[in-house]
């Protein structure tokens, strides 16, 4: 017999110093990011700077997993006194457009609101400053950053970066919501689309969505946000967290907006507007055509069949609604453009649907503060007026109010008539 040849067993050793010198060179590059990023975070755009602590975040945890537990690398928090925001403050100037940059407000604007908010702020978090909890609130919102980016930058924990974003979006809704001035200012309101040919109007009403992330269905999932907004691009009234399972016209019907005008008449009860042929035109609001048509809220003409055209004065309507409607649109894509947290393209994950609705009005209440500061627009192109999951609303097919249509029909002439006179 053949006695059986055993091979020899591999050598491992080697195999272990090249893995170990892999990852002491992985490790010694992600501390020399590290060090760049402290030494260049004040001259780096803030989507730079999260784009880099990001990536250096990730693989430290990597290594973290993959290496001994007695050796773990960990980004930590540096001490408020020594934070980025610390020097952030010690090295701009009131006009400087790093403000902008950072915190999407100016310098001014920054300051006036810490004013108003600080007495709630020193109540709810005594162990932070008021402007540190202040300036990392404002900084998540503006960039869409993770609550551990925004601890290493203001130098405090994740759970009370968390904590503090939550207490300034309260003390946000507690203080600043008199800035939904359709009660408080609708002469400036009315004003404003008077300049736009649109006598004794109101305000301009549609749906937005913010998309859910759900695996367990096929279909995209968003929660809704029903927004009226004025011809300034401010919000004048706001109800979030409507899931787009229910209808549009459900939605209006629910809405705080729809029992003060229908059930306690304290909304659009002022005098009637009259046009030069004698008509008159009650106090309204112009909506997308997923609502109802009612005499306070004019919709959209639509066509019956295809092949049906719209009439001279029907085209006039439509034509100044539509640019009407684009005032929705424009408002909502400036909110998501100055605020990335509630940016389109963010999906939110099915534990947030119970806070995302606060979020929204807290960016909306901002939205209107900084423009009552004067603060410059950041522009983006708009939304159309109900976002993304449009195709699945359609136009409302409810019983027409006579009385809406009769209104509706005069209005459109008058539109008519000031078409042709331009």
């Amino acid at each position: 017999m053949v006695a059986a040849k055993h091979k020899p067993p591999k050598k491992k050793k080697k195999s272990y110093t090249n893995q170990n010198n892999l990852f002491a060179l992985i490790s010694k590059v992600t501390q020399t990011a590290q060090s760049f990023l402290s030494q260049n975070d004040l001259t780096l755009l803030p989507s730079q700077s999260l784009i880099l602590d990001s990536l250096i975040s990730s693989t430290s945890h990597s290594l973290s997993l993959l290496l001994k537990p007695s050796h773990p690398l960990f980004l930590s928090s540096t001490p408020q006194h020594n934070s980025w925001f610390h020097r952030f403050i010690s090295s701009t100037s009131v006009s400087d457009s790093r403000w902008l940059d950072a915190f999407r407000m100016s310098n001014p604007s920054f300051f006036h609101l810490l004013d108003l908010l600080s007495p709630s702020l020193t109540s709810s978090i005594p162990n932070i400053s008021p402007d540190f909890a202040l300036a990392a609130a404002i900084f998540r919102l503006a960039h869409g950053a993770g609550y551990s980016s925004v601890a290493r930058r203001f130098g405090i924990s994740p759970s009370d970066a968390c904590r503090a974003f939550f207490v300034v979006c309260k003390a946000v809704n507690d203080n600043l919501g008199n800035l939904f001035e359709l009660r408080t200012d609708s002469d400036r309101v009315v004003v404003g689309f008077g300049f736009n040919s649109l006598p004794n109007c109101f305000g301009v009403l549609g749906l937005a969505g913010f998309e859910i992330e759900d695996e367990s269905l096929s279909k995209n999932r968003f929660l809704m946000v029903q927004a009226l907004v004025d011809s300034e691009g401010r919000f004048l009234d706001v109800s979030a967290g409507w899931p787009n399972s229910i209808k549009p016209e459900t939605i209006l019907h629910e809405s705080k907006l729809y029992h003060d005008i229908e059930k306690s008449k304290e909304l659009l009860q002022g005098p009637s507007y009259k046009l030069n042929d004698g008509s008159l035109i009650p106090q309204y609001i112009l909506g997308d055509s997923c609502f109802p048509l009612l005499p306070w809220l004019l919709t959209p003409y639509n066509r019956v069949n295809e092949e049906d055209s719209f009439s001279s004065t029907e085209n006039a309507f439509n034509c100044a609604h539509n640019r009407a409607m684009g005032l929705f649109g424009d408002a909502f894509g400036r909110l998501r453009t100055r605020w990335q947290l509630l940016s389109d393209s963010r999906k939110w994950k099915r534990e947030s649907i119970e806070y995302l609705p606060f979020v929204v009005v807290t960016g909306c209440l901002l939205h209107n503060f900084l423009i009552k500061c004067n603060d410059p627009l950041l522009r983006d192109k708009g939304v159309s007026c109900v976002e993304k999951e449009g195709d699945d609303v359609l136009a409302s097919e409810g019983v027409v109010d006579e009385s809406a249509a009769r209104i509706r029909d005069a209005l459109a002439l008058h539109l008519s008539k000031v078409s042709i006179r331009r």
